[in-house]
């Protein structure tokens, strides 16, 4: 069950018959409601990896479970998350060095380099259709558990300024997974090529890392 709460800064009211879409990640599917006088809307479904869009702008990515609280200046307010699911800030620029290996991937059309390993040189090229692009490029077939890992460590990194350790995400994931989801054999099992904190960062568009920690 997924409980999204939308309500205005300035007063704590609630915003009443606003439409609410849930936008799921890994099938691209979407599904509406409307808040009630309480400013709830709310949606019978497992936990999934996406995004909640309030008046046709997306206002929250990451694990739709639980209750979501959603707080607005206007209705019309420009949303801080970017389109593309990419929060602006810290990871972005080049990481390119003399004599690197690059390969170019084809994302909508348009080339994006990466290293030769899959890992974007621009870091303002990521995007979730680079997601998907790289992720087919390296055999992966995508579901919700890949979306949340993707989404949670590129937030981490984006609060704390530093990769996640495969440490940190086997705490978080067995929190909200179980024991078994959440191991660090099962998290290998879904990234082969290099575990959550290499192939996991090289889809997140995050910096290399030297070795897992």
């Amino acid at each position: 069950m997924v409980r999204v709460e939308v309500r205005m800064r300035n007063n704590n009211e609630p915003l009443k018959r606003t439409p609410v879409v849930l936008r799921f990640d890994a099938t691209q599917e979407t599904i509406e409601s409307m808040t009630d006088r309480n400013g709830v809307a709310e949606f019978d479904i497992e936990p999934e990896s996406g995004k909640v869009m309030v008046a046709g702008i997306t206002r929250y990515l990451g694990r739709l479970d639980g209750d979501i609280l959603i707080q607005l200046w206007s209705i019309t307010e420009n949303s801080p998350i970017c389109e593309e699911g990419a929060p602006p800030g810290s990871n972005t620029g080049s990481t390119a060095y003399p004599g690197m290996e690059t390969r170019i991937l084809k994302v909508n059309g348009h080339d994006v380099i990466t290293d030769s390993e899959g890992y974007l040189v621009n870091l303002d090229d990521w995007s979730e259709d680079f997601v998907r692009a790289e992720a087919a490029y390296e055999g992966i077939e995508l579901t919700s558990e890949h979306w949340e890992i993707i989404r949670y460590l590129r937030d981490y990194y984006e609060k704390h300024h530093v990769q996640c350790t495969v440490r940190d995400m086997i705490k978080h994931f067995k929190k909200i997974w179980g024991a078994e989801k959440g191991s660090n054999q099962y998290l290998h099992k879904i990234f082969p090529r290099g575990g959550p904190q290499k192939q996991g960062n090289r889809l997140a568009g995050l910096l290399r890392t030297k070795g897992e920690h």
